[in-house]
């Protein structure tokens, strides 16, 4: 989950004019010698092309017969918007290519077109200059060439210089391919007019445009923001998210506008429909992957889109049910958390060969929670896989302090019962419903409704639409930190016991210490006690509330009239005790 997640609704009235783009039928060109990179570098460039929706002509000479370059050929170069090239040891052997580099630089002194050159494992100086085996290459281009041919080499080298003089990418042998192949993708997203079919003559809209982008907060690193736009019918709302959607969605990996939300949704599959588009878009597996129902769609979503900066569009929405399965909570997006981590744990993007599952590991662990991701990732930067191991199971057991001492600000500014509350929360309760909590916690004299709103204003728990309450993994191992430290050599006298092997010892050895108590949790599968066991009395007036647990079962020395049963529930007991005034 982000750090900062917002939602907002912005009321609309009415709408604005919107400048389209000049339409181009390919959005790249590549230009590559087949016998270099086909099976390698442009293969994997190509393929994350179209993962990202990128429209990419590609050849693999099918088009290239004969002497001459062919119609077709020229027409895909003439039609993109963008000429990628990938220089590399063979291109200038081949005429196809030298002659489509000399129409790609055409385009680009003509049309404008956009050309990004990469220079695969040959120095960008070869090229321009045409030296070592670039030389060599028109060398033998030049043999027994006429005076015609002469003509087309010189129009080949001064191509080649002026693509060598461009800014692009050297991919040298040592290179992280996927990391540069990362960055070509951003460029280019961030070049390609990404355009929808928009009335261009409606006024009044820029304005709202640019208080909906501010909204978006699209240049934070850290925010996760959900934007509705409302009101009446026919006013023009999906025109200006449609004009929205124009102006800023090269700014993200990926996205998906699904229109008519609220007509599909009504089908028995309209859900799973939308689903399945959501993430053939934003993914761009269509085809390669197939959803069997809408509780796996919430899954794939969740865990396949919280490592990427994503722009989605629901288009017509008018019930909870198409939010909660389509986009959900903040927590299922992310600006890219995995990539967050990786810029810390291994100083790139993407995680180092043999450390993919114990990076999306860790990503889960932190939940998104950017200040975890950065802290964890400086933690892991340069140990080894056992190291890794060894961490990932001390996280589990006790929490990163850096992170702990940030967080536990926001509980340092709750009074005395609020505290009371976020922990007995962050102990026992954290998915239970808000109703039964609640009423367990009135019972030990608390104003519990009260002291839930002041934590759900604090963003320290959330209550889901199902009425659960849930609280962030890294706040719940802060909560049972700060109880433990209460008495770290001796569980009996702390105020809260979940785990087994506590509740065992203060059970059966020294149940005499339990004067601090307040909450404990008792398997009765596992906890056995003594036929002569009782609960110690105390001189002070107290009660017992008890929760999923048959009370004649246990010896008490406080009177039944002081005992409170809540609810039950086999196999379970949670056993709480207050000071009554």
């Amino acid at each position: 989950m982000a750090s900062s997640s917002s939602t907002h609704m912005i009321p609309y009235s009415s709408s604005s004019t919107f400048d389209s783009h000049s339409r181009w039928s390919w959005d790249v060109f590549l230009s590559f010698r087949v016998k270099d990179t086909r099976r390698s570098f442009t293969d994997h460039l190509y393929s994350a092309l179209i993962r990202c929706n990128i429209k990419t002509f590609r050849d693999d000479e099918g088009l290239r017969k004969g002497e001459e370059i062919s119609p077709e050929l020229l027409q895909a170069i003439e039609e993109s918007t963008i000429a990628v090239v990938v220089f590399s040891k063979n291109y200038a052997d081949s005429k196809w290519c030298l002659e489509e580099l000399v129409k790609i630089i055409n385009c680009k002194e003509e049309r404008e077109q956009k050309v990004i050159p990469i220079f695969y494992h040959v120095d960008p100086s070869e090229v321009r200059n045409q030296r070592e085996i670039y030389k060599e290459a028109f060398t033998r281009h030049e043999e027994n060439a006429d005076e015609e041919k002469r003509g087309k080499i010189r129009r080949w080298k001064t191509a080649m210089r002026e693509a060598g003089k461009l800014a692009g990418y050297d991919v040298k042998v040592d290179s992280y391919e996927s990391e540069i192949i990362h960055d070509i993708i951003k460029e280019i997203r961030g070049t390609i007019p990404m355009v929808l079919d928009v009335n261009e003559n409606i006024v009044g809209m820029d304005s709202r445009l640019e208080r909906l982008i501010s909204a978006l907060h699209i240049q934070s690193n850290d925010d996760v923001c959900i934007v509705g736009v409302c009101g009446l019918g026919g006013i023009g709302k999906t025109t200006i998210i449609t004009a929205l959607y124009n102006r800023i969605s090269n700014q993200f990996q990926s996205t998906s506008f699904l229109t008519n939300v609220r007509e599909k949704s009504a089908k028995d599959s309209g859900l799973l429909e939308l689903q399945q588009q959501l993430l053939d878009d934003t993914l761009g597996v269509r085809g390669q992957l197939t959803l069997k129902n809408i509780h796996e769609g919430v899954k794939v979503i969740k865990d396949r889109l919280s490592s990427k900066k994503v722009l989605v569009f629901l288009d017509d929405i008018d019930n909870r049910r198409e939010l909660e399965h389509l986009v959900g909570k903040h927590s299922w997006f992310g600006h890219g958390t995995l990539q967050l981590f990786c810029s810390y744990a291994f100083k790139q993007h993407l995680p180092g060969k043999g450390y993919k599952d114990l990076s999306t590991r860790v990503v889960r662990y932190a939940d998104g929670l950017p200040l975890s991701l950065k802290v964890l990732g400086s933690l892991l930067f340069g140990k080894g896989v056992k190291d890794w191991k060894s961490e990932l199971k001390k996280l589990q057991e006790v929490p990163n302090m850096e992170i702990t001492n940030v967080l536990k600000i926001s509980y340092d500014g709750l009074d005395h019962t609020q505290k009371m509350i976020f922990l007995d929360i962050a102990c026992f309760f954290n998915g239970g419903h808000v109703e039964i909590v609640t009423q367990v916690l009135d019972g030990s004299g608390f104003k519990a409704k009260s002291g839930i709103n002041a934590l759900v204003d604090r963003c320290l728990i959330t209550i889901s639409t199902d009425k659960k309450i849930e609280m962030h993994d890294s706040l719940t191992q802060m909560a049972k930190e700060i109880v433990y430290k209460e008495c770290p050599n001796e569980p009996g006298e702390r105020s809260r016991l979940w785990k087994h092997e506590d509740v065992c010892r203060v059970l059966t050895i020294n149940t005499l210490l339990m004067t601090r108590l307040r909450v404990l949790v008792v398997d009765n599968n596992q906890v056995k006690l003594y036929e002569d066991f009782a609960f110690p009395s105390h001189d002070d007036k107290s009660h017992l509330g008890w929760l999923f647990f048959s009370i004649s079962t246990i010896k008490f020395s406080w009177k039944q009239s002081c005992i409170s049963p809540f609810e039950r529930q086999q196999h379970k007991t949670t056993l709480g005790r207050k000071l009554v005034p």
